[in-house]
């Protein structure tokens, strides 16, 4: 049965297995979002270039895996609850995997669409479960920390999609898409052993579950609970729509808005991954340091002035520093709002579980909506990059005044420390 949480559990894990389910979250996130997602785009101009599939196709192949990702969010729950955590985190790893080594073979448009939503699946039920399977194992003062290192795996992955694809890129097209499948086969070997056993679940869903006299001693939510969850859902979802430009143009805002050429875009993207290996680490030791609403307010407004920075400048030397500061945040906002759904349901295990999954299902549906509408914005405008960024910039500040319209939680060790 699926477990959000270890609360009840018997005796606390030791280091070294805390250690081993964060090294297994880490690598389910490395396999599952970081490469089956950012190792397309630098794939993008050498699937054309050896005429796999015509450039208007290929844009639509990649936005297979983020609609497979909506449906992998939505779908993780029930199939947890069907099976178990582990065995679909396992089983997602190897879906990955296989989607990887079937890309090799382009066989039809239609093939390629469905491994390509098979890795977006498998990666939205990744981003529900993972931390819902490793964070009950680690003491309640560095969880951010520990879903920090758990996300990096996002981080890694944007990197090794700037330097470990180029690579394997010279050894041929089949060569990197086989690769990246052997790749994620050792880490999904690596990890096999590392997840947290089912005993130890079982023990958390008794608690979290069957022990209703513990969960009725627990102080009662405040009466807006509901209003608060509700607008970390909409804050989430503009946080998608802040991001995207970035994350989709920010290469060819380089190559061609500022006509440094096809090279540099691609090492700026080395530097986006610099800031995204940088991001859940850092923004999940603010969370436990800070606080999670203030590290969250403080993160929301930087990055809205920091893109809004971006749609102004046009000296490569800002926009690579800009572009550092900009890669923390897709895959360092992920432990930051899982640190304020844990604040936001102090010790509700079942319900934080749930929210998270919501929280991501907004996150996904957000992303590929916008995705398409700041496609169509850049051709109407006659391809000006400043625009997207001016629009990012302001899905953030909204987001940034959603945020300041929660209300202030009171003081309390179950408020700042995530749980």
């Amino acid at each position: 049965m699926s477990t959000p949480s270890l609360a009840g559990a018997q005796a606390a894990p030791g280091a070294a297995a805390i250690w081993r389910a964060i090294f297994a979250g880490l690598c389910a996130s490395l396999v599952g979002i970081g490469l089956a997602r950012f190792a397309y785009t630098p794939l993008l101009p050498s699937l054309i270039e050896a005429h796999w599939f015509a450039a208007t196709d290929v844009v639509f192949l990649g936005a297979a895996n983020l609609a497979g990702y909506l449906l992998g969010a939505l779908a993780g729950r029930p199939l947890a609850r069907r099976f178990s955590n582990r065995a679909v985190l396992r089983a997602m790893m190897l879906l990955v995997t296989l989607a990887f080594a079937a890309c090799a073979f382009p066989v039809s448009e239609a093939w390629f669409f469905v491994w390509r939503l098979a890795s977006g699946i498998a990666g939205g039920a990744i981003m529900v479960l993972v931390a819902a399977t490793v964070l009950p194992h680690v003491p309640a003062a560095r969880k951010g920390t520990a879903s920090g290192a758990v996300f990096l795996g996002l981080g890694l992955g944007i990197a090794g999609s700037g330097t470990l694809v180029p690579l394997l890129l010279g050894f041929g097209l089949r060569d990197t898409w086989l690769g990246l499948a052997l790749f994620s086969a050792l880490l999904s070997a690596a990890s096999w052993f590392c997840w947290p056993g089912s005993g130890v679940a079982a023990t958390a869903a008794g608690a979290a579950g069957g022990d209703a006299g513990a969960q009725a001693a627990l102080p009662p939510l405040p009466a807006d609970t509901p209003r608060t969850v509700l607008l970390l859902y909409v804050e989430y979802g503009l946080m998608a729509f802040g991001l995207v430009p970035a994350m989709v143009f920010l290469v060819d805002f380089v190559a061609r808005g500022l006509g440094a050429g096809a090279h540099l875009g691609a090492l700026f993207w080395i530097l986006y991954g610099m800031g995204a290996i940088a991001g859940p680490p850092l923004y999940g030791f603010l969370a436990d340091r800070f606080g999670p609403t203030r590290s969250m307010r403080a993160v929301m407004l930087v990055q809205a002035l920091v893109v809004a920075g971006l749609a102004l400048s046009t000296k490569l030397v800002a926009v690579g520093l800009l572009t550092i500061v900009i890669g923390s945040f897709p895959p360092g906002i992920v432990p930051l709002m899982l640190a304020r759904v844990h604040q936001t349901l102090p010790e509700r295990h079942a319900r934080q579980h749930a929210m998270w999954s919501r929280a991501t299902t907004v996150f996904a549906a957000s992303q590929a909506l916008c995705g398409y509408a700041y496609s169509a914005i850049f051709g109407l405008s006659g391809g000006r990059h400043a625009l997207l960024f001016a629009i990012g910039a302001a899905a953030l500040a909204i987001g940034f005044l959603v945020d300041c319209a929660i209300r202030r939680a009171p003081a309390g060790p179950q408020v700042e420390t995530v749980r």
